[in-house]
């Protein structure tokens, strides 16, 4: 029996210039990163290096705010499409896993299945799918909508979007191409299952035309916490990316996909909860609470005032004091999670629209942590170790120093208290995440893959 401690994982999510609203203004980050491809097989190597799981990108099929004043504010408008990305890291890394979201708001099932396929051909097994539905009302106008699908609509062709690509990766078996050259044999057709799908949203065909997976299924990850996502959550996700203000949350949250896994007949250990941390790193508080005012002081209001109406789900805040309370809000086609847990915020700690503003100007309703390494490295531990997170997603504050500073700060301290890898022991994203290789549910007997087909 292993008496190693256990461990948990940790993402590296990368967005353009930094999490925080403003870090593209700070004086050591990249401006241009948004269009640097090089900034990003930068961080990359950085990540692969430091052991991370993996990278992980956020997307959205559009300019994430029509608020021109705002946008002329921001590093939020440009960004590389995230899967012509990660193919591109792909061949510059050698273990990290690279994790994509892509909406099934606006894509097909099969061209989906097929790019994440792909992905891991070329990867050699490190490709996840970060399964989400789209919220963004610019979004929808630039597919044929003037608004999104209702929720808990988009929360049901997700479901059985999410069948349809997992059926069509399981089209092949393992070792389908045999690709015999006397025999002339290239396939076993018997190791071929067409899909052959007709649901309520889709109608597919298959089989995929990519071989199967060499982790047997590229990793599938769910970030949506409304009652509708954590229901998609328990059925589908082998990684599910949250976010917390609060410790207790956390804690009830885990406990809640754990009751909803068992309806599905699944346990609690098919799935990793990994929490969005948002940390500011100083050498001494007072250094970094230094840092954390000076990206804050760097916030123009109108930008802060726009991200907020977002985040809460395209809400119009212009009409109220800005020293005032948060308004009553009407309920939201948008990110309904998201914005119950800003209301709750506010309310709580009794935060005015601008203080409201400044508290997600980094994190954007996850967990913010100013401090030492050991005051950060205490907080992941006791989240760890009481059941509420079985790793992080690190949202570092600005690029490329947010990142280097949790490399070279928090780091060694968590591999002090052996929580975290000093080696990779795999190669595949599963392997990483101690997540099992799944079997084709229609293998053959092994006897029968041991035997050679004819001539």
């Amino acid at each position: 029996m292993s008496t190693s401690p256990r461990q948990f994982s940790l993402g590296a999510f990368l967005m353009q210039t930094g999490h925080h609203i403003a870090g593209w203004r700070h004086p050591e980050a990249q401006a241009d990163a948004g269009s640097n491809f090089r900034h990003y097989v930068d961080l990359a190597r950085k990540a692969e290096a430091a052991k991370f799981d993996a990278i992980f990108l956020a997307d959205a099929v559009g300019v994430r705010s029509t608020d021109l004043p705002s946008l002329a504010r921001t590093a939020r408008s440009d960004h590389f499409e995230p899967l012509t990305l990660l193919a591109a890291l792909a061949a510059v890394t050698e273990r990290i896993g690279l994790i994509a979201t892509v909406s099934t708001s606006f894509n097909e099932p099969f061209n989906v299945a097929r790019k994440f396929a792909s992905l891991d051909q070329i990867s050699g097994g490190r490709s996840g799918w970060n399964l989400v539905t789209s919220s963004g009302g610019a979004e929808a106008r630039n597919f044929n909508r003037e608004t999104h699908f209702d929720h808990a609509l988009r929360y049901e062709r997700a479901a059985e979007f999410h069948d349809v690509v997992t059926g069509l990766w399981d089209s092949w078996e393992e070792d389908s191409f045999v690709r015999d050259k006397p025999s002339g044999i290239y396939l076993d057709t018997d190791r071929l299952h067409v899909l052959g799908h007709k649901g309520t949203h889709f109608q597919v065909q298959g089989p995929l035309n990519v071989n199967r997976s060499p982790q047997g299924r590229p990793v599938v990850v769910q970030a949506g916490a409304s009652d509708d996502g954590r229901d998609l959550a328990a059925r589908t996700a082998e990684v599910i990316f949250v976010a917390h203000q609060t410790f207790d949350e956390a804690r009830a949250f885990a406990t809640d996909i754990e009751r909803r896994l068992a309806q599905h007949g699944r346990t609690r250990d098919a799935v990793k909860i990994m929490p969005g941390i948002f940390p500011v790193i100083g050498r001494t508080q007072a250094e970094a609470e230094e840092k954390f005012e000076q990206l804050q002081s760097l916030v123009d209001p109108v930008v802060g005032l726009a991200l907020l109406g977002t985040v809460l789900g395209d809400i119009d805040l212009s009409g109220h004091p800005i020293d005032g309370p948060v308004p009553e809000l009407p309920e939201t086609n948008g990110p309904r999670s998201r914005q119950q847990l800003l209301v709750d915020l506010a309310r709580r700690d009794g935060l005015t629209i601008r203080q409201l503003y400044l508290r997600i100007a980094g994190a954007r309703g996850h967990q913010q942590v100013v401090g030492t390494p050991a005051l950060i490295a205490d907080q992941l531990q006791a989240w760890f170790e009481a059941g509420a997170a079985d790793g992080f997603n690190i949202m570092a504050p600005w690029f490329p120093g947010g990142l280097d500073d949790f490399i070279a700060l928090v780091l060694p301290e968590l591999r002090r208290r052996g929580l975290f890898r000093t080696e990779y022991q795999g190669r595949t994203l599963r392997e990483h995440l101690g997540l099992r290789k799944p079997a084709h549910p229609k293998s053959a007997p092994a006897a029968r893959h041991a035997t050679p087909l004819a001539a």
